[in-house]
């Protein structure tokens, strides 16, 4: 399991503990990632992602999960996210033509 986030693409970043004495040695930047389980509203079923704690903020604000995905960047998004962001517009679309 990557240390990543499935919905915006936060990684881990390095760089640099810096002491008193403006020694450097290298450290990891790990992204601060939490399993949470979000509700699809379109698709009537709730998934299971890793995300970081920001990206659940965002899911938030935006109105829930299909909004956020309908909303983000596609090369943002992981593997996974972007088959259901392609399913949450799939059944969208077929909810406005009925």
């Amino acid at each position: 399991m990557s240390r990543a986030c499935e919905l915006t693409g936060k990684a881990v970043m390095s760089g640099n503990n810096v002491s008193h004495a403006n020694n450097k040695t290298r450290r990891r930047f790990l992204p601060n990632l939490c399993d949470v389980t979000l509700m699809s509203e379109a698709l009537g079923q709730s998934y299971r992602l890793r995300v970081s704690a920001n990206a659940l903020r965002s899911v938030e604000h935006r109105g829930g999960l299909d909004a956020f995905l309908l909303k983000a960047k596609s090369n943002e998004l992981s593997q996974r996210a972007r088959l259901l962001k392609k399913q949450v517009a799939k059944k969208l679309t077929e909810q406005t033509e009925a």
